[in-house]
C-alpha cells in the first residue's frame, strides 16, 4: 500500500521501514481488513492522493483552515469593555484571558464549528494548562456574591465549596440565597422580560457569540478551576469548557433560523405566519458534574430565546456557576436577564420552582429530585397565569453490549472510558456491560488488565485517570453498593487507593451480576460496572432494555444483522455503535432520553430551542373592502 510514496522517501534519502504481520492468521487478517479499511476511507490520504488525484495544495492545507474558507465570516461588533463593567460592581478579577488568542472583536459568525479539545501530545497546551492551575489555585478561596438585577448582594449566610481531592482546600466562600433573595431574582427577571422579549433575535445571539468569545479566552483558567472545584482531569475539564462554548455557538445560530416569522400556506388573500416567543421568567437548576457545559446550554438556551432566567447552581460547584455569571455580564447582558443566587435547593428550591411567576424551569440532575420538581411545579395557584413548562434531564443506568463478533481490544477502551471517566459520575456513564457467552472470558480477561492499569489519585496530576469522586455522601454511597454486590456473592475486582485527604473510592467490577438485582437496576452514580452474561444477542437486547432508564446505549459488534436490531430494539435516548456510551457532541449528537430519564428534549439538537418558547399564529385577511382613514399626522 502506499508504494510511491515508499519510492520517494527512499529517493530522499530518508529510512523507510516496513512491517507487516506476523502470527496468527485470524490475528493477521484482521490486520490486513484494519488497514484496508483505513487506507480506503473517503478521508485517507493514499484515497484522495492516488485514486482522487486531490491537487497537492488541497491535500497539504490545514483541514480547519479548509472548513472556514468554506464560507463568509462576517465580523461581529465590538464588544463592551467586560473588565470596566466588572470594577462597576466591584468585583475583583481573579485571572484574566490567556494570552495569544484572538480577540473577542476579531470573531466571526460562520457556520458552526465544534471547538477542537486540546491535543495535549503539544507541550504549549500542558505547560499553559500547568500554569492555569497554579494561578487558579493562587486566587483560593474566592468570594463568591450573588447577583440579582445586575447588583452584587451579599448575605449573613455563607458556604463553602472544597476540593474533592483534598477535602481540606476551600475553592470558595459563597454568600448564600434565601427565600427573599429568590423572590427578589424573580422579581428582577419579571422586570427585565418585555424589554429583552423584544430584543431582535439577531441581538439576542449576539450576545451568546460574544459569551462563546470570552470563554475560549479564558478556557485554561475555566477548565483548571473545575479540576480543583469537581475532581475532573485535565481532559474531562478541557472538554466541559468546549462543550460550553459549543452550546453558546450552536444555539445562537439556531435562534437566527426560530427568528424569522415562517410563512404557513399560500392561500391568495390570506397571509399567515408562524412565530416564536419566549415564555418569561426561567428558573435553571444545574448539576454538578458538568458545571459549566449543563449550566451554560440550559440557561444560554433560555436567554436567546427571550427568557429572563433565574440561575441556581448546585451547591458543590457554585464557583464554576459564578465564573458563568461574569463571563455573561462581560459580554454585556442587560440587568435582570440573568440573576444568579446559589444556595441549598433544600431552602430555596421549592420556592423558585412554585413561584407564579416563573413560567419555564429547566432542570437537570437525579431522578428524585427531578420527580419533585415536577410534582410540585404543577400544583394550581390562584396567582399564576400560566402553567409552567419543564424541561426535565435525569439519570440512567446505561449498557454496552459487547457482541461476539467485536474488536475485543476497541472494546475495552470504549468500556473504560465509559464506565469509568469522570468516576463514572455521568448520567451517561455505562454501569451495566452485558457480554456475549461465547467471547466473556477472553473479554473480562482483557478488561481486568486495562482496569489493573488505570491510574487513581488527585486529579490535579495528569497522569490520573480517575480522582475522588464528589463529597462524603457520594462516597458513602458508592461504599453501600459495593457491600450490596459481596453480599449477593458477585465476584468483584476492585482497584483501590489510600488517600485520607479526599473522597476516593474503589474502581469496582461485579461479575456475574443478575439483572434484575439492585445492583443492575438501581443509579449508583460512581465507578462500579455490573457485567451480565447473556447467551446470544437477543437476550443481551432484553437485559439492555430491563430497567425504568432510557439514557444512553452502546453495541460493539462487525454483524450488520445484530445492529439493525439494535437500532430497532435498544430503547434510548442515545445509542452508540462501535464507540462509547458517553461523549455527546453538541450539534451532532442531540442529547436526552426518556422513561425515567426524562421527558425527551435533546439538547444540543434542532429543537431543543421549542421548549422554551411558544408559538403564535398571526392570520390577516388581504382582502380589503375599504380603507380606514389614517390619523391626521399619521
Amino acid at each position: 500500500m502506499g508504494q510511491p510514496v515508499r519510492s520517494a522517501l527512499r529517493k530522499a534519502g530518508l529510512p523507510v521501514r516496513v512491517y507487516c504481520p506476523v502470527g496468527e492468521m485470524l490475528q493477521g487478517i484482521s490486520y490486513l481488513v484494519r488497514r484496508l479499511l483505513e487506507n480506503t476511507a473517503n478521508q485517507s490520504f493514499l484515497r484522495q492522493a492516488f485514486s482522487q488525484k486531490l491537487p497537492r495544495a488541497y491535500l497539504l492545507q490545514n483541514p480547519a483552515k479548509r472548513l472556514q474558507e468554506s464560507s463568509v465570516r462576517p465580523r461581529q461588533g465590538p464588544l463592551p469593555n467586560g473588565e470596566q463593567a466588572r470594577e462597576r460592581n466591584g468585583v475583583p478579577t481573579p485571572w484574566k484571558g490567556a494570552k495569544n488568542q484572538k480577540s473577542v472583536e476579531d470573531a466571526g459568525i460562520g457556520p458552526f464549528i465544534i471547538e477542537p479539545v486540546f491535543d495535549w501530545s503539544r507541550q504549549e497546551h500542558r505547560t499553559r494548562f500547568a500554569d492555569a492551575l497554579k494561578k487558579v489555585r493562587e486566587s483560593f478561596p474566592l468570594q463568591v456574591l450573588l447577583q440579582i438585577g445586575g447588583n452584587r448582594i451579599q448575605t449573613t449566610s455563607r458556604f463553602e465549596s472544597s476540593n474533592p481531592d483534598r477535602a481540606d482546600e476551600t475553592v470558595g466562600v459563597i454568600c448564600s440565597a434565601g427565600i427573599r433573595e429568590a423572590e427578589l431574582a424573580v422579581a428582577a427577571a419579571k422586570s427585565a422580560f418585555p424589554a429583552w422579549r423584544d430584543t431582535p433575535a439577531e441581538r439576542r445571539a449576539e450576545y451568546l457569540f460574544k459569551a462563546a468569545a470570552l470563554a475560549r479566552l479564558q478556557r485554561y483558567e475555566l477548565a483548571a478551576l473545575q479540576v480543583f472545584e469537581v475532581g475532573k482531569s485535565w481532559s474531562e475539564s478541557d472538554a466541559d469548557v468546549c462543550e460550553a462554548i459549543d452550546f453558546l455557538e450552536y444555539y445562537g445560530r439556531e435562534m437566527l433560523r426560530y427568528g424569522r416569522p415562517h410563512s404557513m400556506g399560500n392561500l391568495p388573500g390570506e397571509t399567515s405566519y408562524l412565530k416564536y416567543e419566549p415564555r418569561g421568567v426561567a428558573v435553571i437548576i444545574a448539576p454538578w458534574n458538568f458545571p459549566m457545559a449543563i449550566s451554560t446550554g440550559m440557561s444560554s438556551a433560555a436567554i436567546v430565546t427571550g427568557n429572563t432566567v433565574v440561575y441556581k447552581p448546585a451547591s458543590q460547584s457554585p464557583v464554576t456557576g459564578y465564573m458563568l455569571n461574569n463571563i455573561f455580564e462581560e459580554a454585556g447582558l442587560p440587568r435582570g436577564v440573568f440573576n444568579y443566587v446559589p444556595g441549598p435547593g433544600s431552602t430555596i428550591g421549592d420556592a423558585l420552582t412554585t413561584h407564579p411567576d416563573v413560567a419555564l424551569i429547566a432542570f437537570t440532575g437525579s431522578r428524585d429530585v427531578g420527580l419533585h420538581i415536577l410534582a410540585k411545579a404543577h400544583e394550581s395557584s390562584d396567582r399564576s397565569s400560566f402553567v409552567k413548562n419543564i424541561v426535565l434531564e435525569m439519570g440512567g443506568k446505561n449498557a454496552i453490549i459487547i457482541d461476539s463478533d467485536a474488536d475485543l481490544d476497541e472494546a475495552v477502551l470504549y468500556v473504560i472510558q465509559s464506565a469509568f471517566g469522570y468516576q463514572g459520575q455521568k448520567c451517561s456513564a455505562c454501569s451495566r456491560l452485558i457480554v456475549d457467552d461465547e467471547i466473556y472470558d477472553r473479554f473480562m480477561e482483557r478488561l481486568e488488565e486495562a482496569a489493573r492499569s488505570i491510574d487513581i489519585g488527585p486529579v490535579e496530576f495528569p497522569q490520573n485517570f480517575m480522582g475522588a469522586v464528589i463529597e462524603p455522601s457520594a462516597r458513602d454511597k458508592v461504599l453501600r453498593y459495593i457491600e450490596i454486590g459481596k453480599e449477593a456473592g458477585y465476584s468483584l475486582f476492585d482497584r483501590k487507593i489510600q488517600q485520607d485527604n479526599g473522597y476516593f473510592v474503589p474502581l469496582s467490577i461485579f461479575t456475574g451480576v443478575d439483572p434484575e438485582s439492585r445492583l443492575a437496576q438501581e443509579e449508583i452514580f460512581g465507578p462500579v460496572l455490573s457485567v451480565i452474561r447473556v447467551k446470544n444477542f437477543d437476550e443481551a437486547l432484553q437485559v439492555a432494555n430491563g430497567t425504568q432508564y432510557a439514557l444512553t446505549g452502546g453495541v460493539l459488534s462487525r454483524s450488520p444483522e445484530n445492529i439493525r436490531k439494535a437500532r430497532a430494539s435498544f430503547r434510548t435516548g442515545n445509542l452508540y455503535i462501535n464507540r462509547g456510551c458517553t461523549g455527546a457532541i453538541v450539534g451532532r449528537h442531540p442529547f436526552g432520553g426518556f422513561k425515567m430519564s426524562g421527558l425527551g428534549s435533546k439538547a444540543g439538537g434542532p429543537d431543543y430551542l421549542l421548549y422554551f418558547m411558544i408559538a403564535r399564529n398571526i392570520v390577516e385577511n388581504t382582502v380589503r373592502r375599504g380603507f380606514a382613514p389614517m390619523e391626521e399626522g399619521g
